[in-house]
């Protein structure tokens, strides 16, 4: 590679301005959680989908690697650059255009770096509603949002952010651009591209512009924290719920004590409506009926927890504004994570079947106390679709970054091997990226293994889009 000759390519690629090679990079080559720290060869700013394929072409050219970055809000490495100084790092920030919304049909079509809370705000002034939520929606972009296949708090009633797209727009790994932005619902021909694109984290193709679903806008809705004695009540609290509202049921999030407290550690200006509470479930429904019918059927659902002994507490949010501070405590709980003086944890994004959560935390959650007395189980995540943030901080006056560095390997085997014994996955909504490159070479399924590599192999012979993130090399 011609370091010289490829920045020169770049440049009249994209324009020397978007082509960026001194200063501070850090804000595209740290990470979120900042565990990894890279460095880019450049950092390029295309602002078109032609140029993106332009910046491909270039790279491919020189036998140069390309990682894509939206918003920088990743949690497993995978949109930050390695250490060799010989990545291009792509950030598709400035192409964050809304391009079409299509209200008869019920779409939306816009570019892949547009923040995920500026589209919301577009669907809500059509009049509709985009139903992908998530705690780093002021910052993360829906091209790494379906790059992930995002979860976030509504997909018990919306599905991930695969479910919500109807079509994509991609560069592949030769620079060519696949137009995919179908508003069909039915699409019948052939090879689904689009799932195949969404979910592979950059490594197959570099998601330019998406098609996504719209949904009517809620007439009404109702919040309420909900305490809970086990983790077992949580999970009856769910299937009373399912019941009792149905399609109505939009948000079942979960939070452990320890969670809870570290919110209140660190936030004190927060409200803590249940401070006892061993379990907490932030309960929420939204329908197109009445405020008075959703709010009647969310009160005598209440009630029947309660007289079942299902639920121990409630506190039902009176206004909007009480809504949003409930939400705001459950959504505190990562920053609360990641504050300096707590220090780095284990962190596990897993997800199982509903019936063996319970099963799953008391036996995992004893085999870790045996292990490491003394350490917290930060425990919290999306119960309704079976989605737990399993988290790990060694026990107080322990050097954390050190109880990380030591640590991490041996109890991801005692974490996965138990999610895995009951039939879940090392990866609910996270991704694998870097992070957690080398467990799934170890515990996915051989064949699936095989099949993974024919099929990058197929799109990107060279490996220039984003190595080493999903499959090794």
């Amino acid at each position: 590679m011609n370091r010289d000759a490829l920045l020169d390519d770049l440049r009249g690629a994209v324009g020397a301005a978007q082509v960026l090679v001194d200063g501070d990079l850090s804000a595209y080559e740290l990470d979120w959680r900042r565990r990894w720290h890279g460095k880019a060869l450049a950092v390029v700013r295309p602002g078109s989908t032609a140029e993106v394929a332009r910046v491909v072409q270039r790279c491919a050219a020189h036998g140069t690697s390309v990682v894509p970055q939206g918003g920088n809000t990743g949690l497993v490495g995978g949109g930050v650059p390695d250490a060799s100084g010989r990545q291009v790092l792509l950030s598709l920030a400035r192409m964050n255009r809304v391009r079409a919304i299509d209200a008869a049909n019920a779409t939306l079509t816009v570019e892949a770096g547009c923040v995920l809370k500026a589209l919301q705000e577009a669907a809500a002034q059509a009049g509709f509603l985009f139903p992908l939520s998530l705690a780093a929606e002021g910052s993360c972009t829906i091209g790494g949002n379906l790059a992930t296949n995002a979860g976030g708090t509504q997909v018990l009633r919306f599905g991930n952010a695969r479910e919500q797209c109807l079509g994509l727009e991609v560069v592949t790994a030769h620079g060519d651009v696949w137009d995919g932005l179908s508003g069909l619902r039915k699409d019948n021909t052939g090879y689904d591209l689009r799932d195949l694109m969404i979910g592979s984290e950059g490594t197959l193709g570099i998601i330019t512009a998406a098609t996504l679903k719209l949904q009517p806008l809620p007439a009404a809705q109702a919040t309420a924290f909900v305490a809970c004695g086990t983790l077992a009540d949580c999970v009856a609290l769910l299937q009373l719920a399912r019941q009792r509202l149905d399609a109505a049921l939009t948000g079942f999030e979960v939070m452990g004590r320890v969670a809870l407290d570290l919110v209140a550690q660190q936030f004190p200006q927060l409200p803590r409506p249940l401070p006892g509470a061993a379990w907490t479930v932030l309960l929420e429904a939204a329908d197109a009926e009445s405020e008075a019918a959703v709010r009647g059927r969310f009160e005598r659902l209440l009630q029947a927890a309660l007289e079942r002994g299902v639920a121990a507490d409630a506190v039902l949010a009176e206004s909007v504004a009480q809504a949003r501070a409930l939400w705001h405590v459950r959504e505190s709980i990562p920053l609360a994570q990641a504050q300096a003086q707590e220090g780095p944890n284990i962190k596990h994004d897993i997800s199982l079947p509903v019936s063996a959560i319970a099963d799953f935390v008391a036996h995992t959650d004893a085999a870790l106390q045996a292990a490491y007395p003394g350490s917290r189980l930060v425990n919290f995540g999306h119960l309704g679709d079976g989605n737990l943030h399993y988290n790990l901080q060694p026990a107080p006056g322990r050097d954390a970054q050190r109880f990380l560095e030591q640590e991490e390997d041996a109890v991801n085997r005692i974490v996965y091997d138990a999610v895995l014994a009951r039939g879940g996955s090392i990866s609910a909504e996270h991704g694998i990226g870097v992070l957690k490159l080398h467990e799934l070479q170890q515990r996915k399924s051989p064949v699936a293994l095989a099949m993974m590599r024919a099929i990058k192999q197929a799109l990107d012979p060279h490996g220039t889009l984003n190595p080493n993130r999903v499959l090794p090399g």
